[in-house]
């Protein structure tokens, strides 16, 4: 009787895992099925890369860009982005039940995006962005996915209107659907919290910029509590900007709602009213993009709270006053007022923002004197006061902006001659001083040799060379002693040959030979604002091998062109690497504490738990090892010795220019990128060493920096670097790469 129990026992289990085996075999057919009415649906594929992965010859988990769970054998992740892949995506796809994650984007995929899609239960990221789809997204799309994170469908053609059901995502942590077609107005219930099912509690991420929305904003966006990025600009919204998002047009309880917002843009609407004070209590604010709206009143006094921001563009508005205390935000980089209605005299207090870059005052009514302070701002790149009513001279102390690249103070009332302190501006590029009262000689020396007649127009008292179209300077005629003829006649010629040849090598190997630009505006300028992995994808064409221009132990650096015609340079971590999360976290570290002209500037970071990248300003004649190696590319003496002087500067820069001094730990020419005036700048921090207290005195024995640098008892001894210096000098000097010999210096 026991052995017939035990025999029934054995068959119900033998059938059930015959059930189970039977039933995983035809959701394995499915899954397959359904990849192969994508496959079919293709129809161009220009790499083959589906006709050489994607076969009934393989089973569904050993196909590239599928990945399966480990137990039931299905799919849950399909990625096949930039591909470049052409055709339509099948309704099929719906089939794939236990899919979690969808990633179809940067390929230039058309028509409409299937219902059945949005059917599936477990899907957790949809990522169909930088295609060619069309239509209008479809109602049900958040009906059948309690479990959606992540939402992108920016850049295509969708049009309509946005979902109100874009509410029932309530784990939704970033939603992208810029660069579309949409219109009408913001569903409210995709902001409403608790109202109905708590509604999109997680978001971070909300992006709806370049669309055709109209209509006010909805308060209710101001409860999504953990927004961190919030792109409204370039739609035709109106009304006042609600109290309850802090500053999208009223910015109210924003700072109190809202306290994670990093980057807030909601340029270039019909927004209207003044900005609210309960902004400033977005601590974590880095980027707040208001310009182009009808905005009023004066800037609010406590901005001098917002002690992360970095970039503040409230341009083309109609602002009338900036509060003293504004000028207490000691580590703001780029403040863009033009084109307001703001007068009375520019504050000395703009000589407290020691860190500025850019600064664009102009179009305005501002009056009086030009600060002398300002000259202190030694990493003011962009100088812009054209178009105001201000008096007197240019300041002597302009000649310490030793960074200035572009200085516009054209349409004014300055009066008096150009000081010759100019001069010292070797990194000067444009220069527009027309249309003021200026009077006397026009300098020669330094970058003025570059400029034309269009930065000097306007200014009838000026005289120099003819080429300015400029009268000639009048010269005294003076009686002079035997003595004093003699010197003028013999000691006099001599000198001024001597000084004429010791100026022609300097503009023959100092020369930047660009054509400035008199263009009033701020011109093309990385400024510091977040980037999405989309916005980094499309930039790249999907990180192509065309757009590769470096690579090292820690991952790759790709060219990248951004939507308004700005290159920048896009440094990928391979995460693959171990070592490359504390890379990362060195470099950004180390990054956002320093800056000097002849560093790599980042401009900023694209991280989440797959992807963490650095976006660094694009450097176009590449590493000095190509110029030392290459029979193209040849450095004489002269650029040889300036490009180590800018080495020598980053680094004096690093070791005393803070109190915490930073050891590169990895000197030599391929970390070196030269500009387009042949201006070294030191890049590659992933194995820097920041030295606090007592880590001075210590030694660091790990073998990371690359061999021949590091000193022949392979230790970095931490007070005396001078090792990697000498080797690098060698380099460039004697064109050396034996790295056996320089381990013998």
């Amino acid at each position: 009787m026991m052995s017939i129990f035990l025999l029934l026992h054995y068959l119900i289990i033998i059938s059930l895992f015959i059930a189970a085996t039977t039933a995983n075999t035809s959701s394995t057919i499915t899954d397959r099925d359904a990849l192969l009415a994508l496959k079919a649906h293709i129809t161009h594929d220009p790499t083959n890369f589906l006709a050489k992965n994607w076969n009934t010859s393989t089973p569904v988990c050993n196909w590239t860009g599928v990945a399966c769970d480990i137990h039931s054998h299905r799919v849950t992740v399909l990625n096949i982005s930039s591909l470049n892949l052409r055709g339509t995506i099948p309704s099929q796809l719906g089939n794939l039940s236990s899919l979690q994650s969808l990633n179809l984007s940067c390929n230039r995929l058309s028509g409409s995006i299937p219902s059945a899609i949005f059917t599936i239960y477990t899907l957790k990221n949809v990522s169909l962005g930088k295609n060619q789809l069309s239509g209008e997204i479809p109602t049900n799309i958040c009906s059948n996915l309690p479990f959606l994170e992540f939402l992108s469908l920016s850049p295509n053609m969708f049009h309509g209107g946005i979902p109100s059901t874009l509410s029932n995502c309530t784990y939704l942590r970033i939603l992208s659907l810029a660069y579309n077609d949409f219109s009408g107005a913001i569903p409210r219930e995709i902001g409403e919290i608790p109202r109905e099912f708590g509604n999109l509690t997680e978001l971070e991420q909300f992006s709806l910029p370049t669309n055709n929305l109209q209509g006010g904003i909805p308060q209710e966006l101001g409860n999504l509590a953990k927004l961190e990025i919030l792109q409204l600009f370039q739609n035709n919204l109106t009304g006042a900007i609600p109290r309850e998002l802090g500053n999208i047009t009223g910015l109210g309880i924003l700072a109190l709602k809202l306290q994670k917002l990093q980057y807030l843009g909601l340029d270039d609407n019909k927004l209207e009213g003044s900005i609210p004070d309960s902004v400033c209590r977005l601590a974590e604010l880095y980027d707040l993009e208001l310009g182009g709206n009808k905005l009023s009143g004066s800037i609010p006094a406590c901005f001098s709270n917002l002690a992360s921001l970095r970039t503040l563009s409230l341009d083309s508005n109609e602002l009338t006053s900036i509060p003293l205390t504004f000028w207490n935000l000691k580590d703001i980089l780029y403040l863009n007022f033009s084109s307001n209605f703001l007068i009375g005299p520019l504050p000395l207090e703009v000589g407290n923002l020691k860190v500025l870059v850019g600064i664009d005052f102009s179009m305005n009514n501002f009056s009086g004197v030009i600060p002398t302070e300002i000259g202190g701002l030694q990493n003011l790149e962009y100088l812009f006061l054209g178009y105001n009513r201000l008096q007197g001279s240019i300041p002597d102390s302009f000649g310490d902006l030793i960074s200035l690249k572009s200085l516009n103070l054209s349409n004014n009332n300055l009066s008096g001659a150009i000081p010759a302190s100019l001069e010292k501006l070797l990194y000067l590029e444009d220069l527009n001083l027309s249309f003021n009262k200026l009077e006397g000689e026009i300098p020669r020396g330094g970058s003025f040799g570059n400029f034309s007649t269009e930065s000097f127009e306007g200014n009838e008292l000026l005289c120099g060379s003819p080429n300015l179209q400029v009268s000639p300077c009048k010269t005294g005629i003076h009686h002079t002693s035997s003595k004093n003829s003699l010197l003028l006649g013999i000691v006099l010629p001599l000198s001024t040959t001597f000084m004429i040849v010791v100026i022609l090598l300097i503009l023959r190997y100092r020369q930047r030979g660009k054509r400035p630009s008199n263009d009033a505006n701020m011109p093309l300028v990385a400024t510091w604002r977040m980037f999405s992995y989309l916005e980094l994808c499309r930039a790249t064409d999907g990180f192509s091998e065309n757009n590769l221009i470096g690579k090292g132990g820690f991952g790759s650096v790709y060219k990248a062109r951004l939507g308004d015609g700005m290159e920048i340079a896009v440094k990928v971590f391979n995460l693959q690497c171990g070592r490359a999360f504390k890379s990362f976290d060195i470099e950004c570290e180390m990054m956002k504490s320093i800056r000097h002209r002849n560093l790599i500037k980042v401009i900023s970071s694209c991280s989440n738990e797959e992807f963490k990248a650095l976006v660094l300003e694009y450097i176009p004649h590449g590493s000095l090892e190509k110029y030392l190696y290459s029979s193209n590319c040849i450095l004489d003496i002269f650029q040889r010795l300036n490009i180590m002087i800018d080495v020598a500067s980053a680094l004096e820069y690093l070791h005393l220019g803070h109190s915490a001094p930073i050891i590169h730990c990895d000197l030599k020419p391929s970390n070196v990128l030269l500009d387009d005036n042949m201006v070294g700048h030191l890049s590659d921090f992933s194995i820097a060493k920041l030295l606090t207290g007592e880590d001075q005195s210590m030694t660091h024995t790990q073998t990371l920096a690359t061999i021949g640098y590091m000193a022949p008892d392979e230790e970095i001894i931490i007070n005396d670097i001078s090792y990697s210096v000498i080797v690098a000098i060698h380099r460039v000097w004697k064109r050396r790469t034996s790295i056996r010999k320089w381990r013998c210096l």
